[in-house]
């Protein structure tokens, strides 16, 4: 009895454990939708807004544009050796032959195969399941893009030469830099893109655009702030645990870094209304603002197997404050 009292014990953990395992799954799963959400939703924007600049949006609604602006898009996508003139003939060739019965008929097709796809991935599911360990998705890896990665850019050169320092290092030693600078350069490169996103938000133009337009500008800027506020760090946060560089100070900087952007949004947002605005919140903001800096700066303490000194960090956070005040000076 004692044994069989064990295995039973066992057996309701390891149950525990994959259901603990599938939920965190599921949660990512959840956040992938999201951010493949969102991607599409910014292809959508863009086109949209290119389409506008050069009169070329319906003003019967916003779901013509929609269908427009998704038809623009599939004439963008690659398409085997295709290029855009053959692309531009296949259109005014077949688009006269398409007709409401020869939809109507195409869309009964399409669902049959549909609800035969459905039919079959059911009845193989609970395979699936069992393999799902053994699946590997590209999206559960965190990326960064071009344009991010050029914005850093000159972010990481700062840091190089005005952190590196305080760690001892030679600015001038390119075996030293390119040994840390892939973890500094992703790292950077991914708060530009999420910081990307922030700015769309601030400045998604709604006047001089149709009524239909700014509808849809204003429901595209809620869901990136949404996505901004339901864990944008988590892909970047998983990677560097997977390295081992995950620090709970890393952690809550990360978090200064959501509280800064949502402060950033309710200043300008109070400033384009023209609302008086609290300075708490200001001094607040500029204190928050270099969060990115003192990312890198625990990082580097990683990377280099160090201890965080504390003073150190205490006067970097002055001397970044000072900065962050300059730079608005000599900005504004």
């Amino acid at each position: 009895m004692p044994v069989q009292n064990a295995v039973v014990a066992t057996c309701k953990k390891y149950k525990i454990f994959v259901e603990d395992g599938r939920q965190s799954r599921a949660k990512k799963g959840k956040r992938r939708e999201r951010m493949e959400e969102l991607r599409k939703l910014e292809r959508l924007q863009r086109t949209l807004t290119f389409m506008q600049s050069h009169n070329f949006v319906s003003s019967s609604s916003l779901d013509s544009n929609r269908f427009l602006a998704n038809l623009v898009l599939l004439l963008l996508q690659p398409c085997g050796d295709l290029n855009f003139d053959t692309k531009c003939y296949l259109i005014s060739e077949y688009i006269p032959k398409i007709s409401v019965t020869f939809l109507e008929e195409a869309s009964q097709w399409v669902s049959l195969e549909t609800d035969e796809k459905d039919s079959e991935e059911i009845n193989d599911s609970a395979r699936k399941t069992d393999c799902l360990p053994l699946q590997i998705n590209h999206k559960e890896v965190a990326m960064v893009g071009l344009e991010a990665m050029e914005r850093a850019n000159s972010t990481l050169e700062d840091f190089c030469r005005s952190y590196f320092m305080f760690h001892g290092m030679d600015i001038n030693n390119t075996q030293v830099i390119f040994k840390y600078f892939p973890v500094l350069s992703f790292t950077e490169s991914y708060i530009y893109q999420l910081d990307g996103l922030n700015e769309k938000i601030l400045y998604v133009p709604t006047e001089g655009v149709t009524a239909t337009a700014k509808g849809f500008k204003k429901g595209w800027a809620k869901t990136l702030v949404n996505l901004l506020e339901k864990d944008p760090f988590g892909p970047l946060l998983s990677a560097l645990e997977c390295r081992g560089l995950l620090t709970e100070r890393i952690r809550e900087e990360f978090r200064y870094g959501e509280e800064y952007w949502a402060l950033e949004r309710k200043l300008c947002c109070a400033l384009m209304s023209k609302i008086e605005i609290s300075i708490k919140d200001v001094m607040r903001a500029i204190h928050l603002k270099s969060f990115d800096y003192r990312v890198l700066n625990l990082l580097l303490y990683q990377l280099r197997g160090e201890e965080v000194n504390d003073l150190h960090m205490e006067f970097l956070s002055a001397s970044e404050f000072l900065v962050e005040v300059s730079d608005d000076l000599m900005t504004y």
